[in-house]
């Protein structure tokens, strides 16, 4: 990848922000851009940016109501539920701190709302609204909100050969994409068919359901609710599902574990080790333990010696299992916990899963520094503090400081 081709690549959003004289790795989000520099520090940690966005005005509660000479004045109308809206990014519901959080903070910094950064749902917001009515007609009744769904990528530092053949680290686009949905919060309100209202607005949504033209409209009806128009009935029927899309690394679903694997397993054997420091991954004897950082002796019996087997690269990343030579298991990321944030990596018998499949980003060539993340999760590797037997882990959005960034040493 070249210094060229990465700015080729760069998205209108990040462009638009270079327009407006923002600093280089600075971000309406505060974070960085496609094509930005980034330390060796950032090898492990990975962010967000958002390729498509895309705002809708949403009916979630409606009733149609009727106000007669005398029933004016204040009504507490209980509505019925025209859509439900989640939030969710990838295909998980669960939203928490990290790369998911991330992403939905970048939809209210780009597009400047103040969008839900947590997982809810409209479904749990309350059906009733008090409206004063100070005049006889047919209204209807509402809450709604603005549903913001889109894509995103995963923005990952990586090596990149520059216009006169010498290394920089950049941020590229990793591995890591999918769909989300969010919304505003809820407003409500009454509103007529005589009413004039904004062109695309929610309380525009709202009269469209009225069914203004149509003979059940105009006809007068008792004072209260009013039977669910044609309108309203033809928008339950044809609404589709919230957008959501691929894994939170944008990948098939896991197969689960099956038959042991035959890898193509390079000779070279590697530590992964803390830069600097004595410890390095070591795999677990027992399979119910995890793999832990621990320091390399005479009895460490290959547990902290590991492969890189069938080997890929693409755009300058390695993709690879890991194999230790200690216990004969890949690296992986359990099934049950895949989705969970600081989920253990342990080890199983090789299966070519995609749980057991990372993403190595390098840093320049004569640096063994590498960042590693898992395939399926699109999580990063790193660990919560520097200490014998303390647990490698998956992070969302990488370990910031700095501790996700390892050393890949050949032994």
């Amino acid at each position: 990848m070249t210094a060229a081709s990465t700015l080729a690549a760069m998205t209108a959003v990040a462009g638009h922000a270079a327009a407006a004289g923002l600093p280089e790795a600075a971000t309406a989000a505060d974070g960085p851009k496609l094509g930005d520099a980034c330390t060796s520090a950032e090898l492990g940690t990975r962010h967000p940016y958002l390729k498509t966005t895309e705002v809708s005005p949403t009916i979630t509660h409606f009733k149609g109501w009727y106000v007669t000479e005398g029933t004016t004045g204040s009504h507490e109308v209980t509505t019925s539920t025209e859509t439900t809206i989640s939030v969710s990014v990838g295909l998980e519901g669960k939203i928490e701190a990290g790369f998911k959080v991330a992403t939905l903070e970048a939809v209210a910094a780009s597009l400047g709302l103040n969008v839900k950064v947590e997982y809810s749902s409209t479904s749990t917001e309350s059906d009733k609204v008090t409206w004063n009515f100070n005049q006889p007609g047919y209204y209807g009744v509402y809450k709604g909100t603005k549903k913001v769904t889109g894509t995103y990528g995963s923005l990952n530092c990586n090596r990149a050969q520059q216009d006169d053949g010498s290394w920089a680290l950049r941020w590229i686009e990793g591995s890591g994409s999918g769909s989300f949905t969010t919304y505003t919060t809820l407003e409500e309100g009454a509103v007529r068919c005589q009413d004039d209202v904004p062109a695309g607005s929610i309380v525009a949504k709202a009269q469209n359901l009225l069914d203004c033209g149509s003979a059940a409209a105009q006809a007068e009806h008792p004072a209260g609710a009013v039977a669910p128009t044609a309108e309203q009935l033809r928008e339950r029927s044809v609404r589709s599902p919230a957008l959501t899309g691929g894994t939170s690394a944008g990948q098939p679903e896991a197969t689960g574990q099956g038959t042991q694997a035959a890898l193509d397993c390079q000779t070279t054997v590697y530590k992964i080790a803390v830069p600097g420091q004595p410890l390095s991954w070591g795999a677990p004897v027992l399979a119910s333990d995890g793999v832990r950082l621990r320091p390399s002796t005479i009895f460490s019996a290959h547990l902290d010696h590991w492969r890189l087997c069938n080997v890929t690269e693409t755009n300058g990343v390695l993709e690879a299992s890991l194999w230790n030579w200690g216990n004969g298991g890949c690296a992986t990321i359990a099934q049950p916990t895949a989705a969970d944030e600081r989920a253990i990596l342990r080890t199983a018998s090789c299966t070519e899963d995609d749980l057991q499949r990372f993403y190595i980003y390098r840093d320049v060539p004569g640096s063994s520094l590498v960042g590693v993340q898992n395939k399926y999760t699109g999580s990063m590797m790193g660990h919560d503090r520097y200490a014998d037997g303390e647990f490698i882990r998956q992070y969302s959005g990488g370990r910031q400081d700095g501790t996700g960034t390892y050393s890949l040493i050949e032994v």
